[in-house]
């Protein structure tokens, strides 16, 4: 069993190896940390604490390191979330804003999220399963282009140019638009889809293979918003940390091109009481990670759910990194109910 100050040493050990990347000896414990003790006695909780497997030595004689089974003591029961100063919050106010769609506020809110964190940002998009069609646009661009927008009620904006075999009339386009909204708004994707399957376009054999292209099209982009699918940033950050991962980096960069395998992390991840999910070192060893920490919150859009995070080394600034993720999903929680 560890003692309370045994709790204590722990809490300054991970501190200062996150603040140094050096390893921590009793010397510089009772140097820097007002425990009132000798340094035999902080020594005596250090051995415990390796005995408890809570921290290790690198090197003989060298100072110690936290373990992973440390660092997720220190998560469960030391660390204190650090409140955003007013800079950072403004810092999130500032820089999210009111972008015009949900693609752009997800790509703004991880790029904020590395910035804060100084880690690879990931933001899941928002579940799609119980997503509707909201509105089918048809846009003009040239005689023979088009730009189809489908917009669900999620917050999602799928758009793609489809290019014309021949000339389509503003009145024909317009029929068209009327017609598969009235066939598809309202619906779910995958119901949505069916009823573009089954529609059919009686007397008019002319514009059939216009009308093929555009449905098609249009089954496309719900088939894509569909997909389960991750908006990262900051990967540049794992090379600045490089030396925190044993051998190359490279593993750990082929992990998370792995959305996948990512999505299925987040969905294992539980919530603690601080609403934050944390999956530290050999927990992840299963999704190719095992020398990663990933961090994540959740947040909706319109009572969809997804996740927010932070994947790093182990050696991170877990109080830091779980306030800002968490700050960061209540805020794009509020911006995304507001749309």
């Amino acid at each position: 069993m560890v003692s309370d100050r045994g709790l204590d040493v722990l809490r300054v050990i991970v501190q200062d190896y996150v603040a140094s990347r050096e390893p921590v000896g009793s010397k510089s414990i009772v140097d820097r940390h007002a425990f009132g003790v000798s340094a035999a006695t902080i020594r005596n909780d250090m051995a415990l604490l390796e005995e408890e497997d809570l921290i290790a030595a690198p090197h003989t004689s060298s100072g110690r390191i936290p373990t992973d089974k440390g660092y997720r003591v220190f998560v469960d029961h030391l660390a204190d979330l650090r409140p955003l100063t007013p800079a950072q919050r403004q810092a999130i106010e500032t820089f999210l804003g009111h972008p015009a769609d949900l693609d752009e506020v997800l790509v703004r809110s991880v790029r904020l999220l590395s910035q804060l964190t100084h880690q690879v940002a990931l933001v899941q998009y928002p579940s799609v399963s119980r997503a509707k069609v909201r509105h089918v646009e048809f846009v003009p661009l040239t005689e023979t282009r088009i730009l189809s927008v489908l917009i669900t009620d999620s917050g999602g904006v799928e758009q793609r140019v489809i290019d014309l075999p021949r000339a389509l009339d503003e009145q024909t386009l317009v029929e068209v638009r009327a017609r598969l909204n009235a066939a598809v708004v309202g619906l779910g994707m995958a119901e949505a889809r069916a009823a573009l399957a089954a529609s059919v376009w009686p007397n008019a054999p002319m514009l059939q293979p216009l009308i093929d292209l555009i449905t098609s099209t249009l089954a496309d982009q719900i088939g894509t918003n569909r997909q389960d699918k991750l908006v990262m940033a900051g990967a540049a950050n794992l090379v600045r940390t490089e030396e925190d991962f044993s051998g190359s980096i490279y593993p750990v960069l082929e992990a998370i091109e792995e959305q996948v395998v990512l999505l299925r992390l987040f969905g294992e991840m539980e919530t603690d009481q601080h609403g934050v999910s944390v999956s530290i070192g050999r927990e992840n060893a299963a999704f190719g990670l095992p020398e990663a920490s990933v961090l994540t919150s959740g947040y909706t859009a319109n009572g969809n759910l997804a996740r927010l995070g932070v994947l790093g080394p182990t050696r991170m600034d877990y109080s830091n990194n779980m306030a800002a993720v968490r700050a960061v999903a209540r805020y794009l929680s509020r911006l995304l109910g507001e749309t």
